[in-house]
C-alpha cells in the first residue's frame, strides 16, 4: 500500500497540475489542514530536480498566503472557527494563558513553528487571536517557510539520487519516520 501511494505521488509530481496541487496543500496546511506540503514537495523534487527551487518557491508563497488565512481565522473568526480548530489540537482551555504571553515571543514562535514539525496552523491562528503585528507575522512567516522549503529543495537538488534511492529502498522506514515526526508535532502542541 505504501509503495502504491509513493508511486502515485511520484506520478502526480510529474503532471502539469502538480504545482497547483502543492500550492493548495501548502495553503491549507498553514491554516487548517494537518498534512504538511512535504508529502508532495519531496516527490516532486525527486521527480524533477531541475525545478527544485521553483517548487520550493510555490510552497513558500502558498504557505505564507495560507498563514494569512490562519491569522484571519484567529483574528476574525476565533469564536466560530478558530476555537474549534484549537480544541481539535488540544489547546482550547490553555489558550487564554498562552495568548497573554504570546505577543512577547510571537515572532520567534512563528519562526520556530515555520521550520519544525510543530503544526504551523496553531501559530498562525494564535497570531491572529493575539493580534500579533501583521508585518512581524508576515516577515517571520516568509523567513521560516523559505528556510524550511529551500533547505529541503537544496538538499534534494544536490543529493537527489542517493536520497531517492534511500527512500525507495527503505520506504516503510521513511514512512514510519514521517509519521513519528507528524505525531510528535501534534503531541508537542498537546503538551505545551
Amino acid at each position: 500500500m505504501i509503495r502504491r501511494l509513493y508511486d502515485w505521488t511520484i506520478a502526480l509530481a510529474e503532471t502539469r497540475n502538480a504545482l497547483w496541487a502543492l500550492a493548495i496543500v501548502a495553503f491549507l496546511e498553514s491554516s487548517v489542514f494537518p498534512i504538511p506540503p512535504d508529502v508532495l514537495m519531496i516527490p516532486m523534487i525527486l521527480a524533477r530536480p531541475s525545478r527544485a527551487f521553483l517548487i520550493a518557491g510555490v510552497a513558500t508563497l502558498a504557505s505564507v498566503a495560507g498563514a494569512l488565512l490562519g491569522y484571519w481565522i484567529g483574528f476574525g473568526l476565533f469564536e466560530t472557527v478558530g476555537q474549534p480548530v484549537l480544541e481539535f489540537y488540544g489547546k482550547g482551555e490553555d489558550f487564554s494563558a498562552f495568548a497573554d504571553r504570546y505577543n512577547a515571543y510571537g515572532a520567534w514562535a512563528v519562526l520556530i513553528a515555520g521550520v519544525t514539525p510543530f503544526p504551523f496552523k496553531v501559530i498562525t491562528i494564535a497570531s491572529g487571536v493575539t493580534a500579533l503585528n501583521i508585518w512581524v507575522f508576515v516577515l517571520s512567516s516568509i523567513i521560516a517557510r523559505s528556510l524550511r522549503f529551500l533547505l529541503v529543495a537544496g538538499l534534494l537538488w544536490k543529493f537527489g539520487d542517493p536520497i531517492r534511492n534511500f527512500i525507495e529502498r527503505r520506504l516503510n522506514l521513511v514512512f514510519i519516520a514521517f509519521c513519528v515526526l507528524l505525531v510528535s508535532g501534534f503531541a508537542l502542541v498537546t503538551y505545551l
